[in-house]
């Protein structure tokens, strides 16, 4: 395997607070040896754990930027043993867009990893992170939301894992990051995800959905903020205890969780986000919108739960996903 192209201009072994850039070269028509700088600060104090914190793996997700910017700005290091290496926007193309994907070649990072040293600038930032910044990490924390296109209730998450130890871990992870919903997470689509190469390395990794529709709240930039912290000092890397927050265990134990529209359509929600809902409950309805007097297409769930996600534009296309529910711990 060659090595990456990505250089990283930053200290990661010297004591201190260290601000730099990942450059990548990108050959572009409008600079021939062009680079994308994506900014990272490397905090180190002393012997300890190394904690990875990421945020803007889909460049439409904000909460997890605020943070992370914040922490780099304000971070005390008297009260760091060990390293931070915080990394705001991890696709910076496409956090620059305020897009999911890369606009440079489409690439949705969180299905790109391992990555590949030679492939489009996506696999590449999978490539380095894979290699070189997951390698020296004992703890992960990759924020999410909802981007665009998904609204969630506020939670952090982990997934089950076969070796129970890591699982534990990474619960006791969740449950200082102390977000007001804590979800055992079930993806539908984990092929190619951080979260997977982080967990077959070992890592204790934990992950967010913290709202959605394409921006931020005052709620949610503040629960984000709170979390990262409260994380660190669980892990030891900062100084204190994290605070006792009240949180609300969720499980998505199974595929019935997940509801998706079979029609192109107008979409009318019938729960909000956290209420309860009971199996064979309407869920929302889509309209078909190019005509008048047609019935509308009725989803109902499939399972008791609450509403913990659902699709947030009023138009919907058939293989969107329109809810997602979860169960009560």
């Amino acid at each position: 395997m060659p090595p990456s192209p990505v250089v990283a201009k930053v200290e990661f072994d010297a004591d201190g607070i260290h601000h730099g850039f990942l450059r990548m070269p990108y050959s572009r028509d409008d600079s021939a040896w062009g680079s994308i700088l994506t900014p990272i600060t490397v905090a180190k104090n002393g012997d300890g754990p190394t904690a990875l914190l990421t945020g803007g793996n889909h460049g439409d997700e904000y909460e997890g930027p605020i943070a992370l910017f914040d922490l780099a700005r304000n971070l005390d290091i008297s009260e760091v043993t060990g390293r931070i290496v915080i990394v705001p926007a991890l696709n910076y193309p496409a956090f620059r867009a305020g897009t999911r994907t890369s606009p440079i070649d489409r690439g949705n990072l969180n299905r790109s990893f391992p990555g590949r040293p030679f492939g489009n600038p996506t696999e590449k930032i999978a490539d380095f992170v894979t290699r070189n910044l997951l390698p020296m990490a004992d703890l992960v924390l990759d924020f999410h939301s909802g981007g665009r296109t998904l609204d969630f209730l506020p939670f952090a998450a982990a997934h089950v894992l076969d070796d129970k130890d890591q699982e534990a871990a990474c619960f006791a992870a969740v449950r200082a990051f102390g977000a007001p919903y804590s979800v055992k997470m079930l993806e539908i689509d984990a092929v190619g995800m951080f979260d997977t190469t982080a967990e077959a390395m070992g890592k204790v990794f934990v992950t967010t959905e913290l709202g959605g529709g394409g921006t931020a709240s005052a709620r949610t930039a503040a629960i984000a903020k709170r979390g990262v912290r409260d994380l660190l000092r669980h892990a030891g890397i900062v100084k204190g205890e994290p605070e006792i927050r009240a949180t609300r265990w969720l499980d998505m134990p199974d595929e019935r969780c997940f509801t998706f529209s079979e029609i192109d359509g107008l979409m009318e929600p019938l729960v909000d986000l956290g209420e309860t809902v009971r199996e064979g409950q309407p869920i929302g309805r889509a309209w078909p919108i190019d005509r008048t007097g047609q019935d509308p297409y009725t989803y109902t769930a499939k399972m008791d739960g609450i509403l913990a996600a659902r699709h947030f534009p009023g138009l919907v296309k058939a293989g969107d996903c329109i809810a997602v529910l979860g169960v009560l711990d």
